[in-house]
């Protein structure tokens, strides 16, 4: 097992993915198992504005039987295998997860991934939970003689895509039935829709060709801080803790980001790669790129509270959807206040079926 440490350019390694100009290029984040702590700006909130302005702006750039959908809480879900996701699937939640796009991929340097596949070798690529297709979509751009598919619960991908890309209905916790293996799987943003990991990483390791990869990517959900600002008792670090009760009361892992790496090694896959990213949640960091990543981040948290929470809280812990938009609304007021210098721990781990 490899692990990289450090943020020197020479501990990344080098994606088969086309290579951004050194104009587009953004730097990593510092990845989470260093020590380093991401540097504050303290001048930020010398306007109370600062947020507010920020966000205006970035929400206008970024905004842009099966189909039975259910509506609860005001929120449209999926009607597949009704209750398998506590996420919505209507217009908002489409418009956050391609936020959330930006984000997971600036927080790896711009990539779609980091597994060191060889291009010649791809021909035929899943994305597991593709959700609007974004991360299929700009794989197959990049690699047009690769056959993409990606599968998610509810069909609401586009339907003009690159011709080598289509999207299935299906659920990846069911058993697979493609009559063909492929040459890389991918999974991200998995976190708390999953009830077996250990299943569902076998029947990656399984559904590979020999030499083929798996990259998984995703989250511990707890917040992070390295400065303190974050205190116990802050009404965030409740509503989170809330929300992991609430994933767990249903089964679904919600923190599988530090586990990753065990469950790809029992699996029985090879040259496994463990990275772990720091996710900024607003616009404190001092470096520009980390500021714009967590400006993204922040958007679209704010953008996601309630399909985050008012399910998870109303139907699973029994909470009265007023009890949840109150607490919700403290939630909001403290993100946006700029003193809580907090961040994602964000992993990926990748790995290989031998040969």
């Amino acid at each position: 097992m490899a692990e990289t440490t450090g943020t020197e350019p020479g501990d990344t390694p080098t994606p088969t993915t086309v290579a951004p100009t050194q104009a587009e290029t953004n730097v990593a984040p510092i990845q989470a198992e260093t020590n380093e702590a991401i540097q504050v700006d303290e001048t930020l909130y010398d306007s109370d504005s600062a947020l507010e302005d920020r966000l205006t702006t970035c929400t206008a750039s970024l905004a842009s039987s099966v189909f039975n959908y259910p509506v609860e809480h005001g929120r449209r879900y999926h009607a597949f295998r009704h209750g398998s996701y506590a996420m919505p699937n209507d217009e908002a939640e489409m418009d956050r997860l391609d936020m959330m796009h930006a984000v997971l991929t600036g927080a790896i340097g711009k990539q779609l991934f980091l597994a060191p596949v060889e291009e010649e070798k791809l021909h035929r690529v899943l994305d597991m939970g593709t959700g609007t297709g974004i991360w299929a979509i700009d794989f197959g751009d990049q690699f047009p003689n690769a056959a993409v598919i990606g599968n998610d619960l509810s069909p609401i991908q586009p339907t003009w895509v690159p011709p080598n890309v289509r999207f299935e209905v299906d659920d990846l916790e069911s058993a697979w039935s493609h009559n063909e293996g492929f040459d890389f799987i991918f999974g991200r943003y998995l976190v708390a829709s999953i009830k077996d990991w250990p299943a569902l990483v076998k029947a990656v390791y399984d559904n590979l060709n020999p030499g083929g990869w798996a990259e998984f990517q995703d989250f511990d959900l707890l917040f992070d801080c390295d400065d303190g600002t974050l205190n116990p008792d802050n009404i965030v670090l409740t509503w989170v803790k809330l929300t992991i009760e609430a994933a767990e009361k249903i089964g679904r892992e919600p923190c599988p980001g530090p586990k990753l790496e065990k469950w790809v090694q029992d699996a029985g896959f090879e040259n496994v790669t463990h990275r772990r990213f720091k996710i900024p949640i607003g616009i404190w960091p001092k470096d520009p790129q980390l500021k714009e990543l967590g400006l993204y981040n922040i958007s679209q948290m704010l953008e996601g509270l309630e399909g985050f929470s008012l399910r998870l809280m109303c139907d699973v812990l029994g909470w009265r959807e007023e009890e949840v938009q109150v607490m919700l609304a403290a939630v909001r007021k403290e993100l946006k206040s700029g003193k809580l210098h907090m961040h994602l721990n964000y992993h990926v781990v990748y790995g290989q079926r031998p040969s």
